[in-house]
C-alpha cells in the first residue's frame, strides 16, 4: 500500500506537471482571444466536479453490461472488457482521471506565470531571429522553473497521502483490483468501517505525516543545494 501510494503520486506529479506546462505554453501562444478563454474554461471545469460525480461518469462509461465503452466494442464486433475486475486497466484509468480533473487548475497557475514574463524578452529574442521553439526553450521554460519547483515541493509534502476521493469513488471496494488500487487511505477507511480500530487509523496517520515530513526535508535540502532561492526554507 505504501508502494502504491508513493508510485501513484510520483506518476501523478510527473504526468500532471508535464501536461500543465505543455497546455500553458500552447494557450499562451494562441492568438484567438475568445477561443483561448473557451479552452481555459473547458479545461478548468473538471476541477469543480466532485469525485462522486466523476465516479458515476466512469461507472456508466465502463460498466460491463451497459457501459458506453463496451457498447462501442460490441458494435465493432469486439469482445467486451470487464474493466472493474481488471487491475491493469485501473493503473491507466486512475492516472488519466487524475489528469482530467487537476490539469486545468495547474495550467491556470503556469499560464499566470507565463503572463508575468516580460514581453520585451520575447520581442528582443524575436528580433534576434529566435524561432518559437528557441523562445520557449531559452526564455519561457527557465522563467517557469521557480513555479515548477514550488509546486513540486508542495506536491511532495503530501506524497504519502493518497487522493481518497479518486481511489474510493472511482474503484470502490473491489478486492479483485486491490493490488493495483489500494493505498494507505483506502485501507485505513476500510479497516475503520469493519473493525473501528481507532488506534490503527491514528498510527497510519502518524506514519503518513512522518514519511511526508522526511520526504519534504530531503527534497527541500536537494533543491537548496542546487539553488537556495527556490527552497521553501
Amino acid at each position: 500500500m505504501t508502494v502504491n501510494t508513493l508510485m501513484y503520486n510520483l506518476i501523478f506529479i510527473t504526468v500532471n506537471n508535464f501536461l500543465e506546462i505543455s497546455f500553458a505554453i500552447i494557450l499562451s501562444e494562441l492568438s484567438g482571444r475568445i477561443f483561448k478563454k473557451i479552452t481555459q474554461s473547458v479545461m478548468f471545469l473538471p476541477y469543480f466536479i466532485s469525485w462522486v460525480i466523476a465516479g458515476v461518469i466512469v461507472y456508466n462509461f465502463f460498466n460491463y453490461e451497459f457501459g458506453v465503452f463496451n457498447g462501442i466494442r460490441r458494435a465493432l464486433g469486439l469482445e467486451p472488457v470487464d474493466v472493474y475486475n481488471s487491475a491493469n486497466w485501473w493503473r491507466v484509468l486512475l492516472v488519466f482521471f487524475s489528469a482530467w480533473k487537476n490539469v486545468g487548475y495547474g495550467t491556470i497557475i503556469y499560464l499566470s506565470a507565463i503572463m508575468g514574463i516580460e514581453q520585451e524578452m520575447f520581442d528582443a529574442a524575436e528580433i534576434d531571429g529566435a524561432n518559437l521553439y528557441q523562445r520557449i526553450r531559452h526564455i519561457m521554460l527557465p522563467s517557469l522553473v521557480p513555479t515548477m519547483v514550488m509546486l513540486l515541493l508542495l506536491a511532495v509534502s503530501n506524497i504519502f497521502r493518497g487522493d481518497f476521493g479518486l481511489f474510493y469513488q472511482l474503484v470502490g471496494t473491489n478486492p479483485l483490483v486491490y493490488d493495483a488500487t489500494d493505498i494507505i487511505d483506502t485501507y485505513v477507511f476500510r479497516s475503520l468501517m469493519t473493525s473501528s480500530d481507532i488506534g490503527m487509523a491514528a498510527a497510519a496517520g502518524l506514519y503518513q505525516s512522518v514519511m511526508c515530513f522526511i520526504t519534504i526535508l530531503v527534497v527541500n535540502k536537494i533543491v537548496k543545494s542546487v539553488h537556495s532561492d527556490y527552497a521553501l526554507f
